[in-house]
């Protein structure tokens, strides 16, 4: 620590003291701009960390209960009207809560500046983030919204009821966090174990939905790009549901290995505390 402080710049080493008992004490500055530069400093740091929190917990909430409304609904009518009827019943609150997604993304990608490093404003690392948003918006826009073939399909029930249990849970916990600042030992269990059933059904679906739209994609040729063009360019967007498929291969294994690790961590951490 003596050799770290005697190797600070003036301004920086006054802040430093040391006192006899090995300690050291907060000095002020030797110029009034660097300790301005200080005060300003800490003062901006404290304001985002209350920006943070406030964000965080209107939108955690407020995804829950866009969640919360997908699963009433699709239970509800799952119930009264069979599974034929389910994505029609929740289509708008489903794309609504799934499209907000797109805000944790954006602020993975701010990662890249330090402020945001800083403060901590996602937890998630983008490996593991990514493919999960890409995935669901995949299913959600490119899937269900786009060949209404597909929507009157069991598996529709399925998906959309695995994906709000997971993100009831999720957006409750990370809202308790940012408004109490701590979530009851139960909802972390749950935020960290229901994935095992809820994975698999999820993504089994997410896979199954993908595989019958395979042949209303290719008949329509919806969003396919044909030569000649001006760009010189040709997509096939059956071939890229294909290999979105391929994708779901490895992929698959490596999130639920991440998020089995993830429980590992948390479970033991709260066990310690």
């Amino acid at each position: 620590m003596l050799n770290r402080i005697g190797k600070m710049s003036g301004p920086i080493r006054s802040l430093f003291q040391f006192r006899p008992g090995n300690s050291f004490q907060y000095l002020n500055v030797e110029d009034g701009k660097s300790r301005s530069s200080f005060a300003l400093y800490f003062n901006m740091a404290g304001v985002l960390s209350v920006l943070r929190r406030l964000y965080l917990s209107i939108y955690n909430w407020s995804v829950f209960l866009g969640w919360f409304q997908v699963l009433v609904l699709a239970v509800r009518t799952l119930k009264e009207s069979g599974h034929v009827q389910v994505y029609s019943a929740v289509e708008r609150p489903l794309q609504l809560a799934q499209t907000a997604a797109v805000l944790e993304l954006l602020f993975l990608l701010l990662h890249l500046w330090c402020i945001f490093i800083i403060i901590g404003l996602v937890r998630s690392p983008i490996t593991a983030t990514l493919p999960q948003i890409g995935s669901r918006l995949y299913l959600t826009w490119g899937i269900l919204y786009s060949f209404p073939q597909a929507q009157s399909h069991v598996l529709v029930s399925s998906l959309v009821i695995s994906w709000s249990i997971t993100e009831i849970i999720r957006y409750s916990f990370f809202g308790l966090k940012e408004t109490l600042g701590f979530a009851p030992s139960w909802l972390l269990w749950l935020r960290y174990s229901t994935f095992l059933l809820l994975y698999p059904t999820g993504i089994t679906s997410e896979v199954g939905l993908i595989y019958t739209a395979l042949p209303y994609i290719m008949n329509s040729e919806k969003y396919c790009i044909r030569m000649p063009n001006t760009w010189n360019f040709s997509f096939d967007y059956y071939y890229a549901a294909i290999l979105a498929l391929g994708i779901y291969v490895p992929g698959s294994p490596h999130m639920y290995s991440y998020m089995l690790g993830q429980r590992k961590r948390a479970l033991s951490k709260a066990k310690r505390e």
